[in-house]
Order: C-alpha cells, then structure tokens, then sequence
C-alpha cells in the first residue's frame, strides 16, 4: 500500500446526503479568538471549498503551471504588497477511509486557507495541480496525490504557476512562502527554485518524508522528494518551522532531525498544540512576532506566554 496521507479532515465534521450523492456542509464558527471552518462532504470536497470562497468574497482563479492549471486565491493588492505570504495547503484527502484512491483529494478542512484568512496582511493561497475538481483527464493521475504528491511534476508545475502570478501581478515584494503539513515540504522544496523566496515558515510539516513514512509504518514516497535529502536553502532564506509538542503525525524530533544540514533554521515546539489544534487561533501572534527584529522564540515565548516554545536549532554560516 503506498503512503497514506497526513490527514487533515476535521474531527467533528458533518456529512449528509444531497444531489449528485453529496453535499457539502460548510460550518462557520469562532473558538479562541480564531476563525473556525469545517467542510464537510462526501465525495466533493472541492464544491465546499467553493462555497468558503464565496462566504468570504475572496477573488480566485486559474493560472497555467506545466501542464496543469492551479486554482489561486488573492487576498489584497499583490502588487503593493510590503511582505507577500504565499500559503500551501497540506496534503488533503487523496484517500478514503485509507483504502481507495480519492477522485478528488482537495482538504475538507483547508488549514493553510485558514490561516491565510487570519493574516492581516497581502497574501496568495495557490494550490497543487489536480486539486480542486480542475482536471479529471490525463495529465492528472493518482499518483499526484500519492506516491508522488511532492515530485518534481508537483513541485516543477507549482514553480511555474507561482512565477506566471507574481509576474502578471507585477508583485515586486520579498516573498514569505507559509506550508502547512505537506504544505510544508512543497515550501522547502519551491523555496530552492524561486529566488524571490526571503522567507520559509511550515506548521506541523513532515520535512523529512522518509523518516515520517517509517515511523507511521506507510510505504516510501519513492516518486517524491525529500526536503531532508536535498541541498540546504541559500543562506539569506529565513526559515521559522513550527511543531506541536502533542502531534503524534509530525511530532517535533522528526522536523528537528530534517533541519539539521540548514544554515538558517530555527524550530519552535508549542507544547499544548497538535496536528491541527490551535494554529488558526495564534496565527495573527505567529506573525507579529515573525515581522520582530529580535529572537523569533523569545518573541513567542514574550507574546504567547501560555505556550512553550524552544529554539530547537539556530544556524548561521
């Protein structure tokens, strides 16, 4: 059996029957201070996402990758964006019941959109190719949300689609590449083709996909890349990864293991946090104290005293 993915369906989602055999139930709610959205939907979680769009007024679109197309959502004016933050969501549902291959493996429960929701600033929400209900023929396989959900068609096509809308916004600002899960490992492994990247930031991501697929006992991702296994990010690329010290999916050691080769990496543990719990809630903290000038964990520890947080590791070369 291959990899099964990082699940991010939402624990307490409801599902009821419509037209067409489904039928998406968007619930919207608030707890800690933090937007909550669940989406829920049998067979078309893409149709959700559709209707969150419209909930929020949110403008999006398609832009053309390598031979896919990938669905995008702008929040602000790119183009006088200060510090554009580029958000890449986790690996969805690519499985059902961990049996079958989904047709549609878009999130039901869509973290990194969230938390671009909580930003207050300029940000792009760009998406995989064959997420999203854009394409149901050839290129697209099951294997791009598989075995080789983090391949080179994957990252190569994300590239192009990232690049054709920072040059058609005419964005000239640094670019902050925010990965939540999987959203995560596609950051690090963008971040070494596009040298408008300033800054990497991942939440709860398996950045070493090898060591992440042995501890769960999946099969190797042997038609993906590994960010662990690749060169190390330029230098002058920040990199801020944040772990939750109660995820059993992605626990702590595992990422600090993967960040060990990286010249300007730091690693920050919110003991009380997990896979999912409670990132959108602190989101807007998280960036404040990213756009600091002085240590990015003291700044945490300053702002979200009810959380612990630990410079992991912090290299300078």
């Amino acid at each position: 059996m291959e990899a099964l993915p990082l699940s991010d369906q939402p624990k307490s989602a409801s599902f009821r029957p419509a037209r067409g055999g489904a039928r998406c139930v968007l619930r919207h709610g608030v707890a800690a201070g933090a937007v909550v959205l669940l989406v829920g939907c049998a067979s078309a979680p893409g149709e959700a996402f559709d209707s969150l769009l419209q909930r929020h007024g949110l403008e999006s679109g398609t832009v053309d990758g390598l031979g896919f197309r990938h669905l995008y959502v702008r929040k602000g004016r790119l183009d006088e964006a200060s510090d554009l933050r580029v958000y890449l969501e986790g690996d969805g549902s690519p499985w059902i019941r961990g049996r079958r291959v989904a047709r549609d493996p878009t999130s039901r429960n869509p973290m990194a959109f969230q938390l671009m929701l909580r930003d207050p600033g300029d940000a792009l929400y760009l998406a995989r190719p064959c997420y999203h209900r854009l394409d149901d023929s050839p290129p697209c396989h099951p294997r791009l949300w598989t075995s080789a959900r983090y391949g080179e068609t994957v990252v190569d096509s994300m590239t192009a689609a990232l690049q054709r809308l920072l040059r058609d916004a005419d964005a000239r600002s640094p670019v902050t590449l925010v990965g939540y899960s999987g959203g995560g490992v596609l950051g690090m492994l963008l971040a070494r083709r596009l040298d408008r990247v300033e800054r990497v930031v991942t939440v709860a991501a398996n950045l070493d996909t090898a060591a992440w697929v042995r501890l769960h006992g999946y099969s190797p991702l042997a038609t993906s890349l590994n960010p662990a296994a690749g060169p190390p990010l330029r230098g002058d690329v920040q990199q801020l990864h944040l772990a939750g010290g109660d995820d059993s999916t992605v626990p702590p050691w595992l990422i600090e293991g993967a960040l060990q080769a990286e010249p300007n990496a730091a690693l920050a543990v919110l003991a009380s946090f997990d896979h999912q719990c409670c990132w959108s809630a602190v989101w807007p903290t998280l960036l404040s104290a990213l756009q600091g000038s002085g240590d990015i964990c003291r700044q945490l520890e300053r702002d979200l005293p009810e959380t612990r947080c630990e410079r992991v590791t912090a290299r300078s070369h």
